[in-house]
């Protein structure tokens, strides 16, 4: 029985992590729970954990004094990394330290630290498995490969609530056409990240790192209908897909069973409609290109488009900077940076402040 522990248990991701968990009470059980927002008594007394991390010390639970204690916990084999942003990152290091299996959702850590984090992988040989549907299908589409015999990877996406629209289209946006996202249930900040596109740039990097992959092979196609998860094609010109419905349960699933598969509960059967492809709009949307080059240029460079992006992302959702400053004020952020190209974590953690300070 694996013994779990989920990093942001009431976010989407892992709300739909409990919602598999549940289905299964002979394979998994809850041992603690982090959330850092939303109250979750009501988690902690259908699931009982063993120990929980809250902001609220009113909470009737056993509790850590941080991250690194909750993902420290002895007893605890498997971690679900669910907490959107970097908050998490000391825990997740603190994990692969511990030789904890890793669910990764988060891909926030990657971007920010991803040569730090695949290093220290290495190092205690730990096993981390992809949450993100894009990254879980690519996974199982490389499975049994040769990876000299990958062409490129291809990232799919939904294109955002403003797939069709030019970019005098988005000047006066409000925050709820950009949170309405066509295809997925999200949090608003990945929903904004899949509005401005970065979300699939951080995608992006997050692959390089995950795969070792040069970014020059791997590509990202619009695909609205969100029933393709990502492609891998090889150099005989072959392409394997990954298709499901646009829910999260099914890498959450995959990824709870790895290496076997689950024998029940599909999550609804695919309908199969109308399969459509399209170059992204890189004009209209250059957050994906901000990530390319931030990507290849590696060092704090990575830091600085994440960090940037929360900050502005909180502005926007406090309504302080409009939706296109967003991506405006991160090529400012990247252009004034001065990059470190081989950072220590203190260094990447100080890339916040110098955000901060520069807005």
């Amino acid at each position: 029985m694996k013994k779990i522990i989920i990093l942001g248990s009431t976010g989407s991701v892992g709300k739909q992590s409990l919602e598999v968990i549940r289905q299964y009470p002979d394979r998994f059980k809850v041992i603690g729970l982090a959330a850092l927002g939303e109250d979750i008594e009501s988690q902690i007394n259908e699931f009982k954990p063993e120990v929980v991390y809250v902001k609220d010390k009113t909470v009737k639970a056993n509790q850590v004094s941080s991250l690194e204690e909750l993902v420290g916990y002895p007893k605890a084999d498997t971690i679900i990394v669910a907490i959107p942003g970097t908050v998490a990152l000391k825990a997740v290091f603190k994990a692969i330290e511990e030789n904890k299996q890793i669910l990764l959702a988060t891909k926030e850590i990657s971007v920010v630290a991803g040569s730090l984090l695949e290093e220290k992988i290495k190092q205690h040989k730990a096993e981390v498995l992809p949450l993100d549907s894009e990254h879980s299908a690519i996974f199982q589409c490389l499975k049994g490969e040769n990876r000299d015999r990958i062409k490129r990877l291809i990232l799919t996406c939904s294109g955002g609530p403003f797939r069709e629209k030019k970019r005098k289209d988005l000047e006066k946006v409000t925050k709820e056409q950009v949170l309405n996202h066509p295809v997925w249930k999200m949090g608003p900040k990945i929903s904004i990240d899949s509005a401005t596109l970065m979300n699939k740039g951080f995608e992006v990097i997050e692959a390089h790192y995950l795969f070792d992959i040069p970014y020059e092979k791997i590509d990202v196609i619009v695909h609205p209908q969100g029933v393709i998860h990502s492609m891998v094609e090889f150099t005989d010109g072959n392409i394997k897909a990954l298709l499901s419905n646009p829910t999260m349960k099914h890498p959450i699933q995959y990824a709870l069973f790895y290496p076997e598969r689950s024998l029940i509960n599909p999550w609804n059967n695919l309908e199969l409609k109308d399969l459509t492809f399209e170059k992204p709009d890189r004009e209209t949307f250059p957050c994906l290109d901000y990530a390319y080059m931030a990507g290849k240029i590696g060092g704090t460079m990575p830091a600085v488009l994440n960090y940037a992006d929360e900050a502005l992302i909180e502005m926007f959702l406090q309504g302080k900077i409009k939706y296109l400053d967003i991506p405006r004020i991160i090529k400012e952020l990247l252009d004034k940076h001065e990059n470190i190209t081989n950072p220590s974590l203190e260094d990447i953690l100080k890339v916040k402040q110098w955000v901060n300070n520069n807005i």
